[in-house]
């Protein structure tokens, strides 16, 4: 099993801004980097991307996409194309985000159809899962991720599935300084292992499941302790380059722990 730290910047880092912040992560990590199944991967605004991709070490660090269209190209304005993010060397993107679900309206068959399109052009989709607060206190936090997991994961096969990713990010700890327990969020990325296993059976064992959620230096350590958490999906602690680097020294432990 592989473990991802993936960076998303959302709405922040204008060109330069993020060419600078790449190319510090990119220098603090090069004489960490490459470990042998570890991922890391940035995802800076689409206007970004270019610069960003221009500023690292590729070898070592990853650039995604935050959001694609699931058409190939068309009328859709203020959109980007999963072709698009292939040019700008992208190798992954994050779909069903949280805040493109609730301040964005996309629905979880909108975001199945960005998944396959996604995997049609060699794209790695981060799909996210996950509950909002009310949602959680009405004891529906399985019913919601059993639902946006199973219909956004409709029609991949086995062996598409091999090239998704999955991020449960509860809705109620993104961006508010809260963050599940590791027994929380061991309990839901247990659930999420058991779904995968019934829809995919052989190949489920080898999907990363990432925790999102105001993950952080002083806390990622105990989430990637635990069964079943192969990572993390980072908001506010990517944005600056000394704590993303500490979280990819926490992954770099993760791995060494799995392999000692």
């Amino acid at each position: 099993m592989r473990t991802i730290i993936a960076g998303n910047w959302k709405m922040h880092m204008e060109p330069t801004a993020a060419a600078v912040l790449a190319g510090d992560i990119s220098r603090g990590l090069k004489d960490r980097l490459p470990v042998d199944r570890l991922e890391v991967l940035i995802c800076p605004p689409s206007i970004s991307l270019s610069a960003a991709h221009g500023a690292i070490d590729s070898r070592i660090i990853l650039i995604g996409g935050q959001n694609m269209h699931a058409e190939p190209s068309g009328a859709f304005t203020g959109e980007i194309s999963a072709g698009m993010l292939r040019d700008a060397q992208c190798t992954h993107v994050i779909l069903g985000h949280s805040e493109r679900r609730h301040v964005f309206g996309e629905t979880d068959d909108t975001i199945n159809a960005k998944v396959l399109a996604a995997l049609k052009n060699r794209l790695v989709p981060i799909l996210c899962v996950g509950e909002t607060e009310v949602e959680r206190d009405r004891g529906l936090t399985f019913n919601v991720v059993e639902r946006q997991l199973r219909t956004g994961l409709m029609n991949v096969t086995e062996t598409m599935v091999q090239g998704v990713v999955i991020a449960y990010e509860p809705v109620w700890a993104i961006g508010t300084g809260r963050t599940a327990s590791p027994d929380q969020a061991r309990e839901v990325h247990a659930f999420i292992r058991v779904l995968l296993n019934e829809i995919f059976r052989q190949v489920a064992a080898e999907i990363p499941i990432l925790y999102g959620g105001s993950v952080k230096p002083g806390n990622v350590d105990d989430l990637l302790a635990q069964p079943d958490i192969n990572g993390a999906l980072v908001g506010g602690a990517s944005l600056k380059a000394d704590s993303f680097i500490q979280l990819v020294e926490a992954g770099i432990r993760s791995v060494e722990r799995e392999t000692a």
